[in-house]
């Protein structure tokens, strides 16, 4: 898959976790583009390490979409973690 790609399936699937996660987010839509193409990478290589599977085939493959929001989803929780304290502090 190319980088057009990547960064379409990040922002989808960035927007997918925040409306599986509803809250407040200090980020806008660059952090949750970033966070969802992480995450796109993070689930592919979790799926890959835990299950054995090459969970990233292609754009229009399910397990890529799966596999993208479930790492979005670790990472958004993550995240959301991280500022928490961050916003304590101050």
């Amino acid at each position: 898959m190319g980088i057009i790609a990547w960064i379409l399936i990040g922002l989808l699937a960035g927007l997918i976790a925040k409306a599986l996660m509803p809250g407040k987010d200090p980020g806008g839509i660059i952090i949750t583009t970033l966070i969802g193409i992480a995450g796109g990478l993070l689930g592919g290589w979790l799926g890959k390490v835990v299950f054995g599977v090459d969970s990233i085939d292609g754009f229009f493959d399910l397990s890529t979409w799966i596999a993208a929001v479930v790492g979005s989803l670790i990472l958004l929780a993550v995240y959301r973690l991280l500022t928490r304290k961050r916003q304590r502090r101050a």
